[in-house]
């Protein structure tokens, strides 16, 4: 299975993803091992921890669909466009992914047509279901990379220069919680060709915006539906304000 759907028939406008909602390794890709550690796998470089909680708690408070993927993005990176060499990833933040070393197209191939085509097929299906839909994309971030100094957001809010009308009222009223160390394009750039934002919703010119968590501060299912009331009613006034 490349993808969980939750609340297909949710009257909502919004559809929240997770593209990284796992860490799973399907037992027909070597034997469902890449070659890591367990403790590797648990990491942020496998998925995004605490996302796929935050995703669906958003989903239930906003009365929307979910979709998250059903497999770890050391396999193929479903945030990544086909031709992305970042789409089989062969190091990340210091581990190198064994199997993926010596990957062959076929390989490759074999991974697009059995996850990540039929996750976006299924993406892009529910995200058609009706002609306003807003792309509410939930990811998470590690506090801190190897050898980088801590990270001082708690959250972060993603977007492209392309289209920024969620968002940027977004930002604004996340930055008005005196609690809050809020990211604008942090801890990246939200603008990446090919992505999983870029073609869902930048191409076909849906509203959208992409949430990043520190994973620490939902590392426990408490933590993810705190984040998730926090969030939604932020999203829905940003909405307001964005139709204007």
């Amino acid at each position: 299975m490349s993808h969980v759907i939750e609340g297909e028939d949710r009257p909502g406008r919004w559809l929240v993803t997770c593209d990284h909602a796992s860490n799973r390794v399907p037992d027909w890709v070597a034997g469902g091992d890449l070659g890591l550690p367990p403790a590797d796998m648990a990491r942020h470089i496998a998925w995004d921890p605490g996302a796929a909680g935050v995703a669906r708690a958003l989903g239930r408070l906003l009365d929307s669909p979910v979709i998250c993927s059903d497999f770890s993005r050391l396999v193929i990176d479903p945030n990544r466009g086909e031709d992305d060499p970042t789409l089989v990833m062969r190091l990340y933040d210091g581990s190198i992914v064994p199997v993926n070393r010596r990957i062959t197209p076929a390989e490759i191939d074999e991974r697009l047509e059995r996850l990540y085509r039929p996750y976006h097929a299924a993406y892009a299906g529910l995200a058609a279901r009706r002609a306003d839909t807003v792309i509410l994309a939930i990811h998470s971030f590690t506090r801190c990379l190897n050898g980088r100094p801590p990270r001082p957001w708690q959250v972060g809010v993603l977007y492209s220069h392309l289209d920024e009308r969620l968002s940027r009222p977004l930002i604004a009223r996340l930055q008005a919680q005196p609690d809050l160390c809020v990211g604008d394009n942090e801890p990246y750039s939200g603008h990446l060709p090919g992505d999983a934002i870029d073609r869902h919703a930048l191409v076909p010119g849906r509203l959208n915006t992409l949430i990043e968590v520190r994973n620490d501060l939902i590392a426990t299912a408490e933590g993810q539906q705190e984040w998730a009331a926090r969030l939604a009613p932020v999203l829905a006034a940003a909405l307001e304000d964005a139709d204007g």
